[in-house]
This record gives C-alpha cells, sequence and structure tokens, in this order.
C-alpha cells in the first residue's frame, strides 16, 4: 500500500514539472530560460525529507582590469657627468714630473682643473724612478729635452719614495744618506732645479709626508729636507705638506679631513702612496701655490731678481728676503741695452744708504752727564762754578 501511495505521488509531481513545458512548446512559443529571476521549483526530495537551504548566489567575475601602476621609489642616483670642456689651443700646460706619487697627482689635477679651459695637466711620471738611479731613468737628461722641446709651461715635482738606496758616482757607491751620497744627491737636484731656472719656468715641488713605517718616514724626511734646501737655492715654490696629512702628535696619519672638511681616507693601504682623496688635497694646495702667476690664463709672469744682470747672478742663494718662498711680479719685459755693464753686488747694498749721521755722545759725555739730566740716574755731576763766586 505505501508503494502505491509512494507511486502516484512521484506521477502527479513529474506531471506537475513536464505540464507547463508541454504547453508553451504547443504553442510555438520559445523557450526562455531565466535562471536568474524563475522561482525555484520544489521537487520529490523537498517533499520527502524538507526543502533543501538556498544555493549561494554566484559571483560572476569582474573582466580583469590592468594592475594599478604605483610610483616608483625614489633611488639614489650618480650626479651627471660634468660636461667636457674642451681645452683652449693656447692653454698652459702644467707638467706633473716625479715619480708613481706623480702619476697619482696627475690624476688629481686632471679632475681638479677638467671645467677650466685654460690649463692643460701632462703627467710625466715615471714609476720606481727617482735621483738615485739614474741608470734605470736620468731625470736630469728627461727634463733636459722637455725644455729643449719647449712642452710646458709649469713645473710641478714630487719624487723622493725611491730614494733610500746607495748610490753609485765615479765607480764609487755610497750607502743611502751617507755624506758622499748627500753630495752626489744634491748635485744631481741642483742640476735638475738649475736647468728649470735657467729656463725660467715656474717650479713647484711639494714635499713628502709621513710615512707608515717609522725608519723608512725618517729617511724620506731627510731626502724631504735636501728637496728643500734645493728648491729655496734654486728660487723654486717648495710645498711642505708634512704636517698636513700627520696627526696632532706629528705621526702618520691614514685618516684625515679632506678639501670639504670631512673626515675621509688619506692614504692607502702600503702606508706610503695618497689615495684619491688625500691626491685632491694635494691638488687643492698646489692651486694655491700657483695663484701668484696663473689667473686662468697664459702664465705671463716672471721670477723678478734683484741680482739678475750683476756679476752675483750666478750664486746659489736662498730666496731673497729669507720668505722661503719666490717672488713673482708681472713684468711686460724689460729693455736691456747692450752696451749696460754689469752693475757690482756691493752697490746694491750702498745704493740706498743715507749719508752720515751726526756724531751721539761719547762715552764720556754719558759717565759726565750733570745733574737734572734724564741719564744721570742720581750720580749727577755739580757743575763747575767759575772762581768769582760765592760758596
Amino acid at each position: 500500500m505505501k508503494r502505491l501511495v509512494l507511486a502516484l505521488l512521484v506521477v502527479c509531481v513529474a506531471l506537475i514539472d513536464v505540464g507547463p513545458a508541454l504547453a508553451q512548446a504547443a504553442a510555438g512559443d520559445r523557450i526562455q530560460v531565466a535562471q536568474a529571476e524563475a522561482p525555484r521549483r520544489r521537487t520529490l526530495f523537498d517533499l520527502l525529507f524538507g526543502e533543501e537551504p538556498a544555493p549561494a548566489p554566484q559571483v560572476q567575475q569582474q573582466p580583469q582590469s590592468q594592475p594599478r601602476q604605483t610610483a616608483p621609489r625614489p633611488t639614489a642616483a650618480l650626479p651627471p657627468p660634468k660636461p667636457v670642456v674642451d681645452k683652449s689651443p693656447d692653454a698652459t700646460r702644467m707638467a706633473v714630473f716625479g715619480d708613481s706619487l706623480a702619476i697619482d697627482l696627475t690624476k688629481a689635477l686632471e679632475r681638479f682643473y677638467a671645467e677650466d679651459p685654460n690649463l692643460v695637466v701632462i703627467g710625466q711620471g715615471v714609476n720606481s724612478s727617482g735621483f738615485v738611479r739614474d741608470d734605470f731613468f736620468d731625470w736630469n737628461a728627461a727634463i733636459a729635452e722637455q725644455i729643449a722641446a719647449d712642452s710646458f709651461d709649469i713645473a710641478v715635482v714630487i719624487i723622493g719614495i725611491n730614494d733610500r738606496q746607495e748610490i753609485t758616482a765615479s765607480g764609487q757607491t755610497y750607502p743611502a744618506l751617507s755624506e758622499g751620497w748627500t753630495n752626489i744627491y744634491q748635485a744631481r737636484l741642483n742640476s735638475f732645479l738649475g736647468q728649470l731656472r735657467a729656463a725660467r719656468k715656474p717650479v713647484i715641488w711639494m714635499g713628502l709626508p709621513p710615512m707608515e713605517r717609522s725608519q723608512y718616514s725618517a729617511a724620506m724626511n731627510q731626502i724631504s729636507a735636501l728637496h728643500r734646501m734645493a728648491a729655496f737655492a734654486n728660487g723654486a715654490e717648495f710645498v711642505d705638506i708634512y704636517d698636513r696629512f700627520a696627526d696632532a702628535e706629528g705621526r702618520y696619519a691614514a685618516y684625515g679631513p679632506d678639501v670639504n672638511g670631512q673626515n675621509a681616507l688619506m692614504r692607502k693601504d702600503d702606508g706610503i702612496h695618497y689615495s684619491a682623496a688625500g691626491a685632491d688635497k694635494l691638488a687643492f694646495y698646489i692651486s694655491q701655490s700657483i695663484s701668484t702667476f696663473y689667473r686662468g690664463g697664459q702664465v705671463s709672469v716672471a721670477v723678478a731678481d734683484p741680482l739678475q744682470g750683476t756679476d752675483a747672478a750666478q750664486m746659489l742663494r736662498p730666496p731673497y728676503q729669507g720668505l722661503g718662498q719666490i717672488r713673482l711680479l708681472e713684468v711686460a719685459g724689460a729693455v736691456m741695452p747692450l752696451s749696460r755693464v754689469p752693475d757690482r753686488a756691493s752697490d746694491l747694498v750702498l745704493a740706498g744708504t743715507a749719508g752720515d749721521a751726526p756724531a751721539a755722545f761719547s762715552l764720556e759725555q754719558l759717565m759726565q752727564a750733570p745733574q737734572g739730566r734724564v741719564d744721570a740716574f742720581g750720580v749727577g755731576l755739580e757743575p763747575e762754578r767759575d772762581s768769582g763766586e760765592a760758596p
């Protein structure tokens, strides 16, 4: 009986669902499906077990849109390269002579004067060279060739780190910094600077800094002192930079203030050469030294020598006025008559002397100061009286 009732129920439900569809088909209407709006139909499962929960609404997928572009994060960037400045055809030529220190200094001077069209830096540094091993590289012969070729206008010299070794001359060998070594070394320095002086080339000689190893630093200090003496004797500009690369106690310091006053690494790891910041600092000091005769154009000055044209002109002497620097004056050129007889150097000493000064008090007059004079000091003599006066 139960099975019969269940079968009838199934048939009724099927007729209910199929009836409307058959009616629409017979009428020739087009079947339209509107799942989103048609009500949900009851099924046999709903009659037996209750209504099924409504399904979750379908989520229509939105068409994919382009990803939103965000502003890029700010990143650090190098400054744009400086424009290349073409050098003037008649620019002043600064040649840098020396050893490996001169090579580093050349790069720094090129950076310093990169935007100056009126100055060209010429690198003339030779690794492992010096004034001791002239069999390896002869600086006196090299400077003679450069002067003959007129290849430069200003000379910058920095040298000496390879010169702490024995020197050989005339078949004899002398230990480093011995008396014989010093005499030969000074002669070579004077020959080098003498050629530049005769060619009237301004010279800037850079002193040596303290070195990391104490014994080597002491030797470099002695060699730099010889450079100073030779520069003074030949009218060159000596730039002493020892204290500017030393600590408060005068010893080697790897770090120090750069050209902007910021603490920076001044020396390389070998404790001898300059870092880029240290070389830039040297370039700044050189720019200050040449400011007396280079002002952005050609060198138009000459060395003013008060003994020039006299019989003492060839003497080796320190710079006049004891300043330790050559004095440079702008001159247009001097006219020297051919019939002029050279003045004697002694005449320069007497040229500006005044006439004979009146004689001062004699010693006896000072001892016999009368009473009342300021120099009597309480022991003045009483003035003599005439014999006719009353006592």
